[in-house]
């Protein structure tokens, strides 16, 4: 047969109810430890003393026995009984207080786990403990509808990237099959560039996920962040003269090595010359550059003079899918993801990618700082 406190529908008792049961059974024992002893030891022990005194007349002894149990009954019962009432008013009030606590925090985790990520804990004022329980439950939920937010922006903007392709796919082989369309090199070409946008958004989601995954691989060797900028703008070189913009590098001699993964960070600078070379018009200049940080750190810096970038939308700009000129970039080949990219791969590395500018029409600036190597 169960122990367990029962409520009267049943269920499992409270905290609150359990608190106080546990200071009443504490009370409890205490006061039958405290009248067990003053009732059994006391009197024993006055006796001692009385007949240490030299107190021979035996009515005497008696009488003054019998006062001092009296009066130790009395004093004894009393102070328990005003002990227990104010024990258990302190029970009553701090059980409640905690349970008051818990419950909030319960009610918020089941409307988290129902989906209201809005859901926050009250400071309880109960301690060190629980204010640092509501704290951390009240980060997690922020995270958690940040997250969600997120979520459902990334499924938004996959469906309306996809949505074009598709349906331009869709409504030449639709032209093909009716006859209205003839399957001549300018319809090919068409079908072919609508397959190529729909390949490179599912390496780009590929590659954004495998790069945010915990625990990515890095093949890290001691390298020379010069030889890192100069095989990057090499790479780059005849696609920006095509577009008849210039690239410059502009090393600085020095610099301590940087233990990195040479082909990831390749990418994340590949990744920052081809969104400079979107947003940089012919007779633009595209400048990378190596220094050194404020704190020791190595910098690599991509900077451009192209159309740069409002204040407001600088915190966004590695977030997945974001885009500060949405028709432009969805017409030029941009998927949104790039940048996300480069955040992941340069924070695996221990390092961190900021983004500046001085408005637009003025180009931005993105630098990489990394840790020395040891």
């Amino acid at each position: 047969m169960s122990t367990d406190a029962r409520t009267p529908g049943g269920g499992r008792s409270g905290l609150a109810a359990r608190l106080l049961l546990a200071f009443t059974l504490v009370m409890g024992v205490a006061g039958v430890t405290a009248w067990l002893v003053a009732g059994l030891a006391g009197p024993v022990l006055f006796h001692r003393h009385l007949v240490g005194t030299g107190v021979a007349d035996p009515a005497a002894v008696v009488h003054a026995e019998e006062a001092f149990r009296s009066a130790s009954a009395l004093s004894v019962g009393l102070a328990l009984a005003v002990g227990l009432a104010m024990s258990l008013g302190v029970a009553v009030v701090l059980a409640r207080r905690v349970g008051r606590s818990l419950n909030a925090v319960a009610t918020a985790a089941a409307l988290l786990a129902g989906g209201r990520f809005d859901a926050r804990v009250p400071q309880p004022r109960l301690g060190a403990e629980f204010d640092a329980l509501a704290t951390s439950f009240n980060a997690m939920a922020g995270r958690l509808a940040e997250s969600e937010q997120l979520r459902r922006r990334l499924l938004a903007d996959v469906a309306h990237e996809l949505r074009t392709p598709v349906a331009t796919l869709g409504a030449y082989l639709d032209g093909l099959e009716d006859g209205v369309v003839d399957l001549e090199p300018a319809t090919i070409t068409v079908l072919r560039d609508q397959g190529a946008r729909l390949t490179r958004l599912a390496d780009d989601l590929a590659a954004v996920t495998r790069a945010e995954a915990p625990g990515v691989q890095l093949a890290r060797v001691p390298t020379d962040p010069n030889d890192l900028v100069g095989s990057a703008a090499a790479a780059v070189t005849d696609r920006a003269a095509a577009a008849g913009v210039v690239v410059r590098v502009d090393p600085e001699a020095g610099l301590p090595q940087v233990l990195v993964d040479p082909d990831r960070l390749g990418q994340v600078l590949g990744n920052l010359l081809d969104n400079a070379l979107r947003h940089t018009p012919a007779g633009g200049t595209i400048t990378l550059a190596t220094g050194r940080a404020s704190d020791g750190a190595v910098r690599l810096t991509v900077a451009d003079t192209g159309s740069g970038i409002p204040s407001e939308h600088l915190p966004h700009v590695f977030e997945r899918f974001y885009r500060v000129d949405t028709a432009r970039s969805r017409t030029d080949g941009g998927s949104g993801i790039g940048l996300a990219i480069v955040r992941a791969l340069v924070e695996a590395h221990g390092g961190r990618v900021t983004a500046a500018s001085d408005g637009p029409g003025r180009g931005a600036r993105f630098e990489i700082e990394l840790p020395p190597a040891p």
